[in-house]
């Protein structure tokens, strides 16, 4: 029932709505662009040839990697961007023509540390209304798909690392729609079963013991939608080049390439046979993942820059530190970003990859995609109202892969490693513009070795701790 007065300009009228129409229509240049639109799409009725042209795919620093890959219809994006920097690592140290990690290894045992990680979070708000802020955060989605690599790390170092094809995908890895939700429900379930037992009056103990039964259950749905991981595998490498046989013959057994028969690849061979993933990592990957700092750029007056925080309820492994970021300004941002780009190493970032994003031609650039050109609106908002007012929070992890820096020095573009395959963007590759990177790209781990001294201080400072709403980052599928 409509109030009885109602303030002037409150609603839209068939006075307002003819206003309206009659303006459109009266500009050309809307008939033309509905047109386009309306066949075509909006992102390829926007899209400026002159801006494709001016954002060239070459780079003046840039990384040999490995082949694309893909996480099909899943959301680990920072699983798979978070392997794509360490397997750069691996390639280079042995000499590798290219070399591919399970994900899928990482993905059962995240599953399991999330369901673990959900089910302690639930009994450290026993006591939280259902409908309250903090509970509904950790209830959101106990055991999805999204993280960062702040949980990666933790599984990698008490999990280690396999190669694909000792633990190959499964259809429940490659689209994991139905495993994400079936085993959401019954964590659900087990958090109302806590939660009840709890206003029965049961201890802590006895909350404890029945969590770690329950967990069994998960256990069992994990192993049935994607098979047990390997305890021990045996490895098989080929080291590209003829002159490097002393890294095969100090790794495991080295085959001899001398005398192969016409046809037969003869590239030197690393073996090791029954060798664990904590082995395998510690032996040939052997990246100190301590060494590596999370930085994100968040100018919002809430989060001071040189500032470490921590994110509320945010994590997989229980018994893990709580992940933490430091935040720091753009040009320390970007630098440490082309610093270590430059040593030659690779990137994980965080960003919002919707924004100004063509996927199929693989762009991200508002100079590209003029969507305010289509719609005849400037689009004004700056990365803390991004940020403040949730637009543009984190969505998508990636891999910085090169950098152009241009004759003032800037980086004015951005060689990207997607997770998308082959087909999307150019065989898997983007290229980001600077404007974009600063606008719209939150997080880059970095090396210790790449920081400045304010952030190393920052590093060791007291964190601040964020309640999981709060908007500095967002999980990244």
């Amino acid at each position: 029932m409509p109030m009885a007065s109602q303030p002037e300009g409150l609603a839209l009228d068939a006075d307002l709505l003819k206003r309206y129409s009659q303006e459109f229509n009266a500009d050309r240049a809307n008939l033309v662009a509905a047109n386009a639109a309306v066949s075509n799409g909006i992102l390829q009725a926007a899209t400026s040839y002159r801006g494709v042209r001016e954002l060239p795919r070459t780079f003046s620093i840039e990384l040999k990697q490995g082949s694309i890959t893909n996480q099909e219809h899943s959301g680990r994006c920072w699983m798979f961007s978070s392997l794509n920097t360490l397997r750069y690592e691996l390639i280079h140290k042995w000499d590798l023509e290219d070399f591919e990690f399970s994900e899928s290894y990482l993905f059962f045992f995240d599953k399991l540390e999330k369901s673990n990680f959900y089910l302690e979070n639930v009994l450290a708000t026993l006591d939280e209304a259902t409908d309250s802020r903090v509970f509904q955060s950790v209830n959101g989605l106990p055991a999805g798909d999204g993280g960062w690599w702040q949980m990666f790390v933790p599984l990698v170092k008490k999990y280690g690392l396999v190669p694909k094809d000792a633990y190959p995908e499964s259809a429940n890895s490659r689209n994991s729609e139905a495993f994400e939700q079936y085993l959401n429900t019954k964590l659900r379930e087990f958090a109302a079963e806590l939660r009840d037992a709890h206003r029965e009056g049961r201890s802590m103990e006895e909350l404890r013991a029945m969590k770690v039964e329950r967990m069994g259950v998960v256990y069992r749905i994990c192993a049935i939608a994607m098979g047990e991981p390997p305890a021990t595998f045996d490895l098989l490498l080929r080291v590209k080049d003829g002159d490097k046989d002393e890294k095969a013959d100090k790794a495991g057994e080295a085959t001899a390439e001398a005398k192969a028969p016409k046809g037969v690849d003869a590239r030197r061979q690393i073996v090791e046979r029954g060798i664990t993933p904590q082995e395998f990592y510690a032996k040939y990957v052997g990246v100190d993942l301590d060494q590596f700092v999370c930085l994100t750029n968040s100018p919002l007056a809430s989060t001071p820059f040189y500032t470490r925080y921590q994110i509320a309820f945010e994590g997989n492994v229980a018994e893990e530190a709580p992940m933490d970021f430091v935040n720091v300004p753009l040009d320390v941002f970007r630098k440490a970003a082309v610093d270590q780009l430059a040593a030659g190493h690779p990137i994980w970032f965080a960003c919002d990859c919707m924004q100004f994003s063509l996927r199929k031609a693989g762009v991200f650039d508002a100079a590209t995609v003029r969507v305010d050109e289509l719609f005849g609106t400037e689009f004004t908002s700056d990365k803390a109202h991004g940020l403040e007012y949730m637009d543009s929070p984190s969505n998508h992890a990636m891999t910085l892969t090169g950098v152009n820096i241009d004759a003032d020095g800037y980086a004015d573009r951005w060689k990207v490693e997607n997770s998308w395959g082959k087909d999307n963007g150019v065989d898997g590759y983007y290229v980001a513009s600077g404007a974009w990177f600063d606008r719209y790209v939150q997080e880059i781990v970095i090396r210790r070795e790449f920081l400045d001294e304010a952030t190393l201080k920052a590093v060791e400072s007291e964190p601040v701790t964020l309640q999981p709403w709060q908007p500095i980052s967002r999980i990244c599928r």
